[in-house]
C-alpha cells in the first residue's frame, strides 16, 4: 500500500492537473467505511499537502477536492449504516475487526454530533462513526452539517500540514 501512495504522490508531482481528483479520490478511500480499513490515503494526502508549497499547486481546489471526497464517503457511510443497521458488524472487513464498530457506536452515543468531528481525526474511528450514526438513525441534516464541516476542517489540516512540514524541511536543508 505504501508504494501505491508513492506513486500517487510522484503521478501528482508528474501531473499537478491531475491533483485535485487524485485528492478526492484518497480523500474518499479515506473516508467511507470498509474501503478505509484497506486503503488507508492520509500519509499521501499529507505528501499531496506537501507538494503544495514547493510545487505551485493551488491550494483552494485541492482542498474543496479533499473535503468533497471525505464529505461523500461519510455520508455514503452513513446511508449504508442507515440502510443495513445491524447486519453491517457481519460484512467483511468489518467483521476481521470485530471491536471496531462497537467502539464507533459507543463514541457515537457518548459524544452525540460532536463524535462526527472528533472522528474524522482518527483512524479507525473516521470508519466507524459515520457508520454507527447511520445505524442509529442520526438526525440526517444534523449528520450531514456536522460531516461537510468536519470534510472541511479535516481536508485543510491534512494538506497545510504536509505544506508546513515541507517548508520546515525546505528552510532546515537551506540553513544546514
Amino acid at each position: 500500500m505504501e508504494e501505491v501512495g508513492r506513486g500517487l504522490v510522484d503521478f501528482v508531482r508528474d501531473h499537478q492537473v491531475w491533483a485535485a481528483p487524485v485528492v478526492l479520490l484518497l480523500a474518499f478511500g479515506e473516508s467511507i467505511a470498509f474501503i478505509s480499513l484497506l486503503v488507508p490515503a492520509w500519509s499521501a494526502l499529507i505528501a499531496i499537502g506537501a507538494l503544495i508549497g514547493v510545487s505551485g499547486i493551488s491550494f483552494w481546489p485541492v482542498w474543496i477536492a479533499g473535503a468533497v471526497g471525505a464529505a461523500l464517503g461519510d455520508w455514503l457511510s452513513y446511508w449504508f449504516g442507515y440502510r443495513f443497521k445491524d447486519r453491517v458488524a457481519d460484512m467483511w472487513p468489518l467483521s476481521r475487526y470485530s471491536d471496531l464498530l462497537p467502539r464507533g457506536q459507543a463514541f457515537v452515543q457518548r459524544w452525540g454530533i460532536p463524535s462526527i468531528y472528533i472522528g474524522r481525526f482518527f483512524g479507525p474511528l473516521r470508519a466507524t462513526v459515520p457508520l454507527a450514526a447511520g445505524i442509529f438513525a442520526m438526525p440526517y441534516w444534523r449528520f450531514q452539517l456536522a460531516n461537510w464541516i468536519s470534510a472541511l476542517i479535516w481536508s485543510a489540516v491534512l494538506l497545510m500540514f504536509g505544506d508546513v512540514i515541507s517548508r520546515i524541511v525546505e528552510w532546515v536543508w537551506r540553513a544546514v
